[in-house]
């Protein structure tokens, strides 16, 4: 049986802070193993006076469905409390917004993948609360896609943006825990951390084997197997196919308009990639890119969990659509979450060396080798921040 932060935070609560006025960072995935979200239950805790509540991308009740789209803070009708939006014109809490707190509770669900921002909120929240003198509490959640594989570039920060903000591999296979760790020792050694840690989590958990209920973390994540394909088929975002946005499977899904399934799958098959078959399909997406045309693709289905390696596989689509299709496929351009000048792909790669070698034709094998090179590497400063 796992325990969340959440769980645990009235008999793990900091003794130093309790009693503090505090905030809140959260959104609708916030929720114990009872589906009882954490605003009402910090406001009745009796160890904390809850004074500010933060929300992030997708907003704090998570009603902003595509990705990119900035939202406003308000006033909660229910409590009366302040809600401030840390996705739009502020992404970083303002001296303002933390004047009334103590402390800062973090209690948000990732998904395993360096790109999905809300670590990078909780870095952003970091920054303020140390500047601020405020103290910082991570109720710590599982990694939904385990916490025992790794995958992918190590960001370099030539290409640091919203998307990656520090170098972390594509799929790091830490908690947010862990991340808040390896932030605070690497670049916030003053600040006053502190991490509720999970009961019950171990590293090889995939999220359906934590008995925890799942609440969509943002709208176009809507079951765990959405969190598996991510770390790779969130690269489409940096061109111009549809990551089955405006589906029922989004980046289960992927095609565009000028591919034709059949000869797609067939060239994937060369591969050989592990754990996972590519069926043909066509569909029409209602929103985002392609919007109500018909479009050519497949969807992904993952039979082997342990040996499919998403990263990989989101490069050889790429890789196979670029080649079969060099007059039709694009890399998308910028703006790109908050970047105006590199390109979404290069962002999301982190390095510029990925495109590059597709667009030179190099071989699936070697750009595995070297981002496996980087990871190595990585693995020291990673292995000394894990928790669990």
């Amino acid at each position: 049986m796992v325990k969340t932060g959440l769980d645990l935070f009235k008999k793990n609560w900091p003794k130093d802070l309790r009693g503090s006025n505090a905030g809140l960072l959260v959104h609708p995935a916030s929720v114990n193993k009872k589906m009882e979200h954490a605003v009402p239950l910090f406001l009745k805790s009796g160890k904390i006076k809850l004074k500010a509540i933060f929300g992030p991308q997708h907003g704090f009740r998570g009603e902003t469905q595509d990705n990119m789209v900035e939202w406003k803070g308000f006033r909660d009708k229910g409590t009366g409390i302040p809600v401030y939006s840390l996705y739009g014109h502020t992404r970083k809490p303002e001296a303002e917004m933390l004047k009334n707190i103590n402390v800062l509770a973090i209690d948000l669900q990732d998904i395993g993948s360096r790109y999905y921002t809300f670590i990078w909120t909780m870095e952003l929240c970091m920054q303020a609360c140390l500047e601020n003198q405020k103290s910082v509490v991570i109720l710590d959640r599982p990694n939904p896609i385990g916490g025992s594989l790794t995958e992918g570039p190590i960001l370099n920060m030539s290409y640091a943006s919203f998307v990656g903000q520090r170098p972390l591999p594509v799929r790091h296979g830490m908690t947010a825990g862990e991340i808040a760790n390896y932030l605070k020792n690497e670049f916030y050694p003053s600040l006053d951390l502190h991490v509720i840690k999970m009961q019950g989590w171990r590293r090889k958990m995939l999220f359906d084997e934590t008995d925890l209920p799942w609440v969509m973390p943002s709208p176009n994540m809507p079951t765990p197997d959405t969190a598996i394909v991510y770390p790779g088929m969130c690269l489409l975002e940096g061109t111009n196919l549809s990551e089955g946005r405006g589906t029922t499977r989004p980046f289960e899904i992927f095609g565009a308009p000028f591919i034709e399934p059949d000869r797609l799958v067939k060239k994937l098959k060369e591969f050989k990639l592990a754990g996972v078959i590519f069926r043909t399909m066509y569909f029409q997406p209602t929103f985002q890119k392609h919007e109500g045309k018909l479009c050519g693709g497949a969807q992904i289905h993952v039979m082997d969990r342990n040996k499919f390696k998403p990263f990989k596989t989101g490069v050889a689509i790429l890789k196979t659509v670029h080649d079969i299709y060099p007059e039709q496929f694009r890399w998308k351009q910028p703006p790109y979450e908050y970047e105006t000048k590199k390109m979404p792909i290069d962002i999301l790669a982190g390095t510029d060396r990925l495109r590059n070698g597709i667009e030179k034709g190099e071989s699936l094998k070697n750009m595995e080798a070297w981002w496996t090179k980087e990871l190595r590497a990585f693995e020291k400063t990673r292995r000394q921040y894990l928790i669990y």
